[in-house]
Order: structure tokens, then sequence, then C-alpha cells
């Protein structure tokens, strides 16, 4: 499990996060990356900075994991990596991969995975416009 949640500034890796997922008992792995658009609502986006709970956020990942093997009680791994920091459109800002026997309960517990990531973990998003304004992202500020 120690590479299994990762929250860094460096480029993140499908290969390696690909590999964490995969094992003998799997029929499937499904990976999901998330990047950064070239747009918002119609408005033009320059970049996003990404800025988390660091140790908060980790707990949230694992949280995340333990309740996708209890609802997905067959899946073999979770893995969930986050970029933190500045990223140019097309960077990948999230990796998550779930290994399975199955493919239909890696599809459920990989898009169950995200959404709740998305509501529970303390990583906020602040994107920057080509006109020079910006703003938080769902950020209880």
């Amino acid at each position: 499990m120690f590479n299994n949640f990762r929250l860094t500034y460096d480029v993140l890796d499908v290969s390696a996060v690909y590999e964490i997922a995969d094992n003998a008992c799997n029929g499937a792995v499904v990976l999901m990356s998330g990047m950064v658009r070239n747009q918002t609502g119609g408005r033009a986006v320059d970049y996003l900075d990404y800025q988390a709970y660091e140790s908060m956020a980790l707990q949230v990942f694992q949280n995340i994991s333990d309740r996708c093997h209890q609802k997905f009680p067959d899946i073999t791994e979770v893995v969930i990596h986050h970029r933190l920091g500045k990223l140019k459109i097309g960077e990948i800002s999230v990796l998550i991969a779930i290994g399975s026997p199955h493919r239909a309960e890696a599809f459920e517990a990989c898009r169950y995975a995200i959404d709740t990531l998305k509501t529970d973990a303390p990583i906020w998003k602040k994107e920057f416009w080509l006109d020079g304004v910006s703003s938080w992202v769902n950020c209880p500020i």
C-alpha cells in the first residue's frame, strides 16, 4: 500500500500507477486520468494551481480505498495519485486505478473513487484564465 496513495508536485506516471494496480488475480485494471482542459464554462483557461492539506488528503485516499473495498469486495487494488502545484493545459492532475477480477466492478469502483475524492479530499483548485482573472473552484473559503 506504500505507493498506492501519493500527492506530488512531480509529473504523474500512468504506467507506474497501472503497474501498482496490476495483479495476477485481475481480469481488468481501470485507470482514470483527470487532465487540465483548455476551458471551463466557455472561459479560456491558462493554467490551474492545486493545493492540499496533505496529511489529511492522504488519509482521505485511504478512506476512499477502504470504502471501495467494502462496496466492491472483489477488487484487488485502489491507487490514487494526485498532482499539486501549477499545471498547464493537457497535464494530468489525478490518476486513479482499480484492479479487479471483473471489469464491471473495476469501472464502478473507479467512478466511485473519483466522485468521492472530488467531494471529500481537502484538495483545492484555483483556475487562472487567459484574461488574467482567477478564482478558486469548489473551495469552502
